[in-house]
């Protein structure tokens, strides 16, 4: 039997090199995509912290949690320094807080795999040492990764999978998604893990399942080409943050993306769907109806739709939300289609906390300027919606931060989904990795539900992803530009689409169940 050392391993040298390995993990993500980074942090972390216990574990994952939080979501104090007003140390306090908050989660799972199989209990017997590393230790991170992307709405930013969004296992997701894939890197840490005590057969025949099942793969993916495609414009019109919600600005801003729009409507280069990016028209439908009368006109006549974001509103409730303009239904139309407050609509559900909605409104907005950011008061649409309709494509929209959440995306894609969309403003974070993590989420989208990925935004990432996660096109961040394509289109259902994540949400309970019940039987036999 091993002796428990508590207090040596966990000491501050311990928890400095914790919070490096955390750290370290965000190599794994955009822009860095070095992503054999992100099992070496989990195996240290695991061989590190082997014989801590109670709050010496809790302590250990919780630097962990907070090095991989606190340098991968850096970015987030960007919004509240350069455009909510609040000082940069205040900025970085509240970045910190929630950091640590978000390193709650896998503090949790380092607490609870020692206490549900203790070290002594693994020392005395190898097939529960096995177990602990191979069924307990995956199934508790993906279930804390996975509360983490439900509880108080839920940030499944940084999940461990979305390494593997340009990686090797990439199209694993196509069966058992992003969070499938974070299953997939922890039982391999934990398989590594287990040559520490001379044990190479678990991470041999790991390797070599998984290996196997990256080879399969794309020959039971059922999605394929139909052959056909739709020619699309996106729309970069590099508004600068600071000028976007000023009344005086809102007519430059939307002739301006009209003018981008107006060069592709000629004979030979005539598209069938322009893309406008999130809140590209910065203003309630009834203060621009004329504006966008004359858009809807100006599409029908050129064979086109435009989808753009806007502000809609019913009776006192305002809504993030897309519109179609021009033709709904075919390309040629004797007549444009859009009405204001029509059913060719999509309401944001997912709201981003302090940025589209206030909790505890009436508490903070006296605090700080940053608790009062324009259009902060929005209510949610439903949470599933028809798909819109586009010169007869049907898109699956996602509005920002809505991408991240993979089962909402999957119940909002349906058989006849043509283009999954998502739209953003990710000038909020400047030139920091923040927008460039988004793009990467929004690429695992794509691999899950099979479909071609258009991603309109503000100022880039602006690009087309194929079903396989592939950028196949894109702009230069902070430029001015429209980005023309003809997107390939696809048909069938990834396995991903059919089942969604709840069989590996029942096989992890059940991995715990059966980890209890050996932890209990390890206990009595020692």
């Amino acid at each position: 039997m091993n002796k428990l050392l508590p207090h040596s391993q966990s000491n501050l040298i311990s928890l400095i090199c914790a919070f490096a390995a955390g750290a370290s993990t965000s190599l794994s993500f955009a822009p860095y995509g070095l992503w054999l980074f992100m099992p070496i942090a989990l195996t240290f972390a695991l061989w590190q912290s082997q014989q801590l216990i109670g709050k010496h574990a809790f302590r250990y994952w919780l630097s962990f949690g907070f090095g991989t939080f606190a340098v991968g979501i850096s970015w987030v104090h960007v919004s509240m320094a350069t455009f909510g007003g609040l000082p940069l140390a205040v900025s970085l306090a509240l970045m910190a807080i929630l950091s640590l908050y978000l390193a709650l989660y896998p503090a949790l799972a380092g607490y609870l795999l020692n206490k549900i199989i203790p070290p002594q209990s693994a020392s005395a017997n190898y097939g529960v040492l096995a177990f602990k590393y191979l069924g307990l230790f995956p199934a508790l991170w993906i279930l804390t990764e996975w509360l983490r992307g439900w509880v108080l709405t839920g940030f499944p930013w940084l999940w461990v999978g979305y390494s593997q969004t340009n990686g090797p296992l990439s199209e694993l997701a196509s069966i058992i998604g992003a969070l499938g894939l974070s299953f997939v890197l922890a039982i391999i840490a934990g398989a590594v893990m287990l040559t520490t005590q001379k044990r190479i057969l678990p991470v041999v025949a790991v390797l070599s399942v998984v290996i196997i099942a990256t080879f399969i793969t794309p020959y039971i993916n059922p999605v394929a080409p139909t052959g056909k495609s739709v020619k699309v414009a996106l729309v970069q019109g590099n508004i600068a943050q600071s000028m976007k919600w000023e009344p005086d600005a809102l007519w430059p801003t939307m002739l301006k993306f009209m003018d981008l729009t107006r060069n592709h409507f000629d004979e030979k280069s005539s598209v069938d769907i322009v893309i406008w990016p999130e809140a590209a028209i910065p203003a309630p439908e009834a203060m621009v109806e004329d504006f966008l009368f004359n858009a809807n006109q100006v599409a029908n006549l050129n064979n086109t739709a435009i989808i753009t974001g806007i502000i809609s509103r019913e009776e006192h409730n305002f809504y993030n939300s897309l519109i179609v303009l021009g033709n709904h239904h075919s390309k040629q139309q004797p007549s444009a289609d859009y009405q204001i407050n029509g059913d060719n609509e999509f309401r944001k559900h997912h709201l981003l906390p302090i940025g589209e909605f206030v909790p505890l409104a009436d508490l903070l907005r006296p605090l700080a300027p940053f608790f009062n950011l324009p259009m902060s008061s929005f209510q949610r649409g439903d949470f599933i919606q028809p798909n819109l309709s586009a010169v007869g494509y049907k898109v699956s929209p996602a509005i920002c931060y809505e991408i991240v959440f993979p089962e909402q995306v999957r119940d909002n894609t349906q058989a006849d989904t043509d283009l999954l969309l998502t739209v953003s403003n990710d000038a909020w974070f400047g030139s920091s990795n923040g927008p460039l993590q988004h793009m990467e989420i929004a690429q695992m989208r794509a691999i899950e539900m099979g479909k071609p990925l258009l991603r309109a935004t503000n100022n880039g990432v602006t690009a087309i992803v194929d079903p396989y996660g592939n950028i196949i096109d894109s702009l230069p961040q902070f430029e001015t530009a429209v980005l023309v394509s003809d997107v390939a289109l696809y048909q069938g259902e990834t396995w991903f689409k059919r089942i969604g994540q709840l069989p590996l949400l029942i096989l992890c309970s059940m991995l715990i169940f059966i980890a209890i019940s050996l932890g209990y039987r390890g206990r009595r036999a020692v």
